[in-house]
């Protein structure tokens, strides 16, 4: 059961974040500009979501909860 309700969207975004941040801290990686551009337009996505004035969205740890989900399914498929 999930303790935070997270709407799909607000899931699709963290995940895509981190998906160009590694692209980003790759060695010697390629479209460097394009990459800050994508993680600066996530980074707004998902600070300014309309479910962080929800309650169960005031929490900070929430914010880190959808951090740890979005990386979690990242080790889920290296394993």
């Amino acid at each position: 059961m999930d303790r935070y309700p997270f709407p799909d969207d607000l899931i699709d975004a963290q995940r895509e974040w981190h998906a160009a941040y590694r692209a980003l801290a790759a060695p010697r990686p390629r479209h460097t500009a394009e990459l800050r551009r994508r993680l600066l337009l996530l980074s707004v996505r998902i600070e300014w979501h309309p479910w962080w004035s929800t309650p169960a969205g005031w929490s900070p740890a929430a914010r880190v909860e959808l951090r740890r989900l979005a990386a979690g399914d990242r080790k889920a498929e290296a394993a």
